[in-house]
């Protein structure tokens, strides 16, 4: 099957064959004849299949009929994170450039004022993250009554992300004519329930089975000890040594974890950027920006950069964190191998992470296998710290923060302050004078000077004298005693009976 046998206007097709494309995808082609009849859509494929233009291209020929009103786009794409988003415009661009369409992008990290000036112009497609979407629905800028087509992309990690709250809130803004394209990857339990309340009669676009990697991936297992830097020494052994090396995205858990380990790398003078989600958006596209154009070779991310990000021939996937969730694994290794190329995918495992490997062999109905020694047979550990993650030698501390070393450098005076506190501390060191008979503690201390300090002490307060107890201590005690509280000898004035 050809793109021309789908139905797309001349002017889509025309632009796909410059793009280079001939043939289409299993999603795209069972997805485009049902968009372009108007019918909701439930498309369920594995990352890296194409689903992104498998809306993209029927969206521009519906498109071609009809002009933009000021404030009210006529389509809706929400995507989970703002690479996603601006990726879909991308596709929009390309796809869409022999077609007068216009496109905005409502993002965080941009300016407000710039995007209300696309707003009302007027918007054929507008492409938005939810949160960003809404701030400008509550502002008074945007009215969204005039939705024709709405998508969600990615939806399995709207979920994750706790997007659902708002998506909810935004399908009950739209039309209820609307026609909703609904993409996702995996289908939890809350995502079914949602499509149920999203969509009419949808379609069910199954191009593979949930959760599974593609065929084209290898997959191993790197058995490493749980020390940091002898992790990081895995790492940059696996880089070194990785056939048919071109580009390799290095996935970690945190986002601390994504900073410390970049800085390791560009140490070892390796071309790495980061992306993860505590940086702007202006360092988010440089990074990326990088990575395509080839400044960089390696980029190391969160799980930011696991979703729907189409970055082309990325070689190798380094997993330097196992995955807590097992479906994370599926969208971090489908950055690689995509569009029928081959692609390889590495997992760095400790002893913490046996359980969660398990999980994710039985997500994806294989056992992965592993590449050199397992962890029952690997060596107990011989490297130090030096062999790790700084080239210069420091010893068992080779590792330790700036924090920890700012610490160290806290409790280890200088020697001015020493010399100052030298006083002090060899009064410390003298022998207490025995207490006089008769004189309060407090009284003691306060008469007592070193001979080796410069200035006396500062007298300190008298003792507080204890209370005198009463000389009939032994007569038991009526009611309050000998003293009348003020307030019980005041006298009350009473009131006229009416």
């Amino acid at each position: 099957m050809s793109f021309s046998e789908l139905g797309l206007s001349t002017k889509v097709l025309d632009a796909v064959t410059s793009a280079g494309y001939t043939t289409p995808t299993p999603i795209q082609a069972q997805a485009i004849p049902h968009v372009m009849q108007r019918r909701d859509v439930l498309g369920i494929a594995q990352t890296g299949t194409g689903k992104t233009a498998a809306f993209t291209l029927p969206m521009i020929t519906l498109l071609e009929q009809g002009r933009a009103r000021a404030r009210m786009p006529r389509t809706l794409i929400l995507e989970p994170t703002r690479e996603l988003a601006a990726q879909v415009e991308e596709n929009f661009i390309k796809y869409g450039v022999n077609n007068k369409l216009s496109v905005a992008l409502l993002i965080g990290g941009m300016s407000f004022g710039d995007q209300d000036v696309k707003i009302t112009r007027g918007v054929d497609v507008l492409i938005a993250t939810p949160g960003r979407l809404l701030d400008h629905y509550e502002r008074g800028k945007l009215l969204l009554t005039g939705i024709e087509i709405l998508v969600i992309d990615e939806a399995d990690r709207m979920l994750d992300m706790g997007f659902i709250p708002d998506i909810e809130r935004i399908t009950k803004l739209v039309p209820f004519t609307r026609q909703t394209l609904f993409f996702t990857a995996t289908m939890p339990a809350e995502i079914t329930r949602i499509t149920e309340q999203f969509l009419h009669n949808p379609v069910r676009i199954e191009a593979s089975r949930p959760a599974t990697a593609a065929t084209t991936i290898t997959q191993r297992l790197v058995a490493s000890h749980g020390k940091d830097f002898e992790k990081r020494e895995t790492l940059r052994r696996l880089i070194t040594e990785a056939v048919d090396f071109n580009t390799a995205i290095v996935f970690a858990n945190r986002k601390t974890e994504v900073a410390n380990l970049h800085r390791s790398l560009l140490r070892h003078n390796f071309k790495a950027v980061a992306l993860h989600g505590d940086l702007d958006q202006r360092a988010r596209m440089a990074a990326l920006d990088a990575f395509k154009t080839g400044d960089a070779n390696i980029l190391v991310a969160s799980d930011v950069a696991a979703r729907g990000l189409d970055i082309p021939d990325v070689s190798h996937v380094f997993n330097y964190d196992v995955p807590f969730h097992a479906d994370d694994y599926v969208h971090r290794i489908g950055r690689t191998g995509r569009a029928g190329r081959l692609g390889a995918a590495f997992s760095i495992v400790t002893r913490h992470d046996e359980k969660m490997v398990a999980a994710i062999e039985k997500l994806i109905g294989q056992t992965i296998a592993w590449e050199g020694p397992k962890l029952s047979e690997l060596p107990p550990s011989t490297a130090s710290a030096d062999d790790g993650d700084r080239p210069s030698s420091r010893g068992a501390r080779g590792r330790e923060s700036g924090r920890d070393r700012g610490r160290e450098r806290s409790r280890a005076p200088s020697p001015e302050r020493a010399e100052r506190a030298a006083p002090a501390d060899r009064a410390a060191q003298e022998p207490r004078p025995r207490k006089r008979a008769g004189r309060t503690d407090a009284v003691q201390a306060a008469s007592f000077v070193p001979e080796e300090m410069p200035r006396p002490m500062p007298t300190a307060k008298p003792a507080r004298q204890p209370r005198r107890e009463a000389e009939d201590d032994d007569r038991p005690v009526k009611g309050l005693g000998e003293h009348m509280p003020a307030f019980l000898m005041t006298s009350v004035r009473k009131s006229p009976v009416k």
